[in-house]
């Protein structure tokens, strides 16, 4: 696996990361899912379970009011595929370097690669899984509030960059940190589990009470969200907090690729 990767000398040193970066993304992907029957269908099982859940608890189970834009099942949807995309990332960035540690040591391609190829890898996952969407908002043609298109779909692609750059910089700031600190792993699920619901997933940012609010918008998959709302729900997308996300995943990012530098050498000697 090596010999390949460092193939082709004559390449320049941008073409032959990105070759090894589709290189190691697809080879994920294959063995992922080469011995399972179902294949594809379990990178979208996991959210539409959730899903489900949140739908039959917060609907079928507690009358409470509303919690999210009607049809609810496409506001958690849109919501919650993006956050299995950047859970996946910074869980499997915890097992970066210590689950190929030989390979690693052995290739000379650049290290973050290691890091880059979940992000793409479950990035793919994430855009495979979007015409479930599709799907449920064809179903919803039935009920009294149908789910729409609007024009803000067009800003999709600015969400997917964004969320793509922090999962890349938190993922730079885990990897190596946990090669350190073995108990930073559990710590890391720890904090997903607290992210998850101190992001607007499974409700609305207009029940969070005003003083709350501010606060809100330091997390910057609060603006990301907003912007795969929008493309549904318009009302759910906030300028200020698309602009505090894109600020704050800048920050992240070059915090992410300043602790990698700093550490990557101390990590090839631990792992």
């Amino acid at each position: 696996m090596s010999a390949v990767l460092e193939a082709r000398p004559e390449r320049s040193e941008f073409a032959r990361y990105r070759h090894s970066l589709w290189l190691l993304t697809t080879r994920d992907l294959k063995v992922r899912y080469s011995t399972s029957f179902l294949g594809y269908f379990w990178s979208i099982l996991d959210p539409l379970v959730m899903a489900a859940i949140y739908w039959v608890v917060f609907t079928q189970i507690f009358h409470r009011g509303k919690v999210g834009e009607e049809p609810y099942i496409i506001f958690l949807l849109t919501a919650l595929l993006p956050w299995t995309w950047f859970n996946g990332v910074i869980s499997d960035a915890t097992r970066a370097f210590t689950r190929e540690a030989k390979l690693i040591r052995s290739t000379k391609i650049p290290r973050t690669i290691w890091v880059s190829r979940i992000v793409l890898s479950k990035g793919i996952e994430f855009l495979v899984s979007i015409p479930v969407i599709a799907i449920f908002v064809f179903i919803t043609f039935a009920t009294p509030d149908p789910a729409k298109l609007h024009w803000e779909v067009a800003l999709v692609p600015i969400a997917v960059i964004l969320e793509a750059a922090l999962a890349l910089g938190v993922g730079l700031i885990v990897a190596p940190l946990v090669v350190f600190f073995r108990d930073f792993e559990r710590a890391v699920k720890l904090g997903l589990r607290f992210l998850f619901y101190a992001s607007p997933i499974v409700y609305g940012l207009e029940l969070v009470p005003h003083w709350l609010q501010p606060y809100m918008a330091l997390n910057p998959l609060s603006g990301i969200f907003s912007i795969y709302r929008a493309a549904f729900f318009p009302r759910e997308l906030n300028w200020l907090d698309v602009a505090t996300s894109a600020v704050l995943t800048l920050v992240i990012l070059g915090i992410g690729l300043l602790v990698f530098r700093r550490t990557i050498k101390t990590v090839l000697k631990e792992i």
